[in-house]
């Protein structure tokens, strides 16, 4: 069973109790596809992130991470298709994001 994460804050121990900061929508993305699941443009909406493509970006040229790309069709806000790129994380590189995602924590707030 995966673990449930709160994709929008995390706690940091640094000054001797737990108090929470938000992530970054880089750290919100990475976390989600760490949970194994796939991702689209659509769907990256209700993470808070409204140009998916441009954060993937920044995950793979930045952070160096090898990102699955799939093209797919799906329907836009008015029922039409509309073709947009399905992200995911492949499993070799989940030991390589989580120290991303530790980074990308560390260095918030």
């Amino acid at each position: 069973m995966k673990k449930s994460l709160d994709l929008y804050q995390h706690r940091s121990p640094s000054d001797g109790h737990s108090s929470k900061k938000l992530l970054t929508k880089t750290a919100r993305i990475l976390a989600h596809l760490l949970t194994g699941t796939s991702l689209n443009r659509f769907e990256a909406e209700s993470l808070g992130d409204h140009c998916l493509n441009s954060t993937i970006a920044t995950l793979a040229n930045k952070h160096m991470l090898l990102i699955r790309r799939h093209r797919e069709k799906v329907p836009n806000r008015w029922g039409k298709p509309c073709n947009v790129s399905r992200y995911s994380l492949p499993a070799g590189e989940h030991e390589q994001a989580k120290g991303v995602l530790a980074r990308l924590k560390h260095t918030e707030g």
